[in-house]
């Protein structure tokens, strides 16, 4: 298998907790805005993330409004409106210092850098919202840390397609099985699976026990070694996060096991 060059994470529930209180409240915002009557509750958001993408989800609702346009070409349009207004108040949100980042992930980050191991970000959410976040925590000059950064306007297909991670690969020039990916979501599992790059889940609010399927592990987040499959051991350092070792750890696993099947 080769080395680990690469650690590729998903943005939305994975590196930050950003849609409970940041995107959805940003749909909401915007609804009001525009002047349309309609709000998502949380339960409501929920299932609406089973869909990849905004203004997918976006236009998935209004299908079940009556209060929504008629013409599909009134919804687009109107879904666009709503979607870069929602952006502009998710950037206002972020400014203002209400969504962290998810415990471990800038420890993980600073690890892969000081080991010449690539870090990529591979979301299919937009780019102005990667930039609003990304700028909080790691100022004007983010884009450094990062060796690729894929958003949703570099593809002509979301998540649970592989195309964001393909490009990824191709933009690192490596192959799928020199890289782990992290996601939260079975839409992501599914689309870095699709690619053949390995994935670890860290289960987010919004997907706690959702069934995912070809994980190499699945656990509560980067800031902890307990309840993760495959365990953990404690560290000898006694260290209690995720470290790249750990990554590297299920990594090999994942190779062994395939030599046995």
């Amino acid at each position: 298998m080769g080395e680990l060059k690469a650690l590729l994470l998903d943005m939305d529930g994975t590196i930050a907790e950003t849609e409970r209180d940041g995107h959805r409240v940003a749909f909401n915002l915007a609804f009001a805005a525009c002047g349309m009557p309609w709000n998502w509750d949380e339960a409501h958001y929920g299932r609406l993330l089973r869909i990849t993408g905004g203004r997918e989800r976006l236009m998935h609702d209004m299908r079940s409004r009556s209060d929504a346009p008629m013409l599909s070409s009134d919804r687009d349009e109107l879904a666009a409106t709503l979607h870069a207004r929602k952006n502009l108040e998710y950037a206002q949100l972020v400014a203002g210092g209400s969504i962290p980042l998810r415990p471990g992930v800038a420890d993980l980050m600073r690890e892969c850098l000081a080991n010449d191991v690539r870090l990529g970000i591979v979301t299919t959410t937009s780019r102005s919202n990667v930039e609003a976040l990304m700028r909080v925590f790691f100022g004007p000059d983010w884009q450094k840390r990062f060796a690729v950064v894929v958003c949703g306007e570099d593809v002509q297909r979301k998540k649970p397609d592989p195309e964001v991670y393909q490009r990824a690969l191709a933009e690192l020039k490596i192959g799928p099985l020199a890289a782990v990916a992290i996601e939260d979501s079975p839409g992501g599992v599914a689309a870095a699976r699709a690619a053949d790059v390995p994935v670890i889940v860290t289960r987010s609010e919004y997907f706690p026990n959702d069934t995912v399927e070809g994980a190499i592990a699945i656990g509560p987040g980067l800031h902890t070694r307990s309840g993760w499959r495959p365990a953990l051991m404690p560290h000898p350092e006694g260290d209690t996060r995720v470290r790249l070792d750990d990554v590297a750890y299920w990594r090999q696993r994942m190779e062994l096991v395939s030599e046995l099947a």
